[in-house]
């Protein structure tokens, strides 16, 4: 294992052509910028921070130069944060990101890690480890075969049971 910067993390994936992500937690402090224009404007004042983002995306995951997928696990009823967050994740839908919502109930019989955690290209792992506070309290880089296999079982596991982002209510 080795920690590193937040830069490296974002590097790492900015270079990986298949990124597969689990996030196991109702709210990320990271996210509070987006949270306090989904409070003040709704899902549209919200979408003009991570429209950005999502316009980048569009044309390499439709050249097929980025596969993305994503597993949100979530309570229900969703927190607020998890509100905002089914109505922002639209935008990166839209731009071919391909997030699915599993809820919490569904997800107890699956073994899952501790951690929130993005698969690269098959081949290392980013745990991203947060406070109390719900903040980045540091980013865990794996590359051994047997860790990348297991985080690889748990993303299937809950990416069968999950429901894809336009089906979810």
């Amino acid at each position: 294992m080795e920690l590193i910067s937040v830069q490296r993390r974002s590097e790492l994936i900015a270079g990986a052509r298949t990124s597969l992500k689990l996030e196991l937690r109702d709210n990320y402090a990271a996210d509070a910028e987006s949270l306090a224009a989904w409070r003040r404007g709704g899902a549209a004042e919200a979408r003009k921070l991570v429209q950005p983002y999502a316009d980048q995306l569009a044309p390499k995951i439709s050249a097929g130069e980025k596969v993305l997928r994503r597993v949100k696990i979530l309570s229900e009823p969703p927190s607020e944060y998890m509100r905002h967050a089914l109505d922002v994740a639209g935008a990166l839908v839209d731009a071919g990101e391909d997030i699915r919502w599993l809820p919490r109930r569904l997800a107890s019989t699956l073994l899952l890690p501790g951690n929130d955690f993005f698969i690269l290209d098959s081949q290392l792992v980013i745990f991203n480890v947060l406070d109390g506070e719900d903040s980045r309290a540091e980013q865990q880089l794996y590359t051994a075969p047997d860790v990348v296999d297991r985080c690889q079982a748990a993303f299937d596991a809950a990416w069968e049971l999950a429901v894809p982002h336009h089906d979810y209510r």
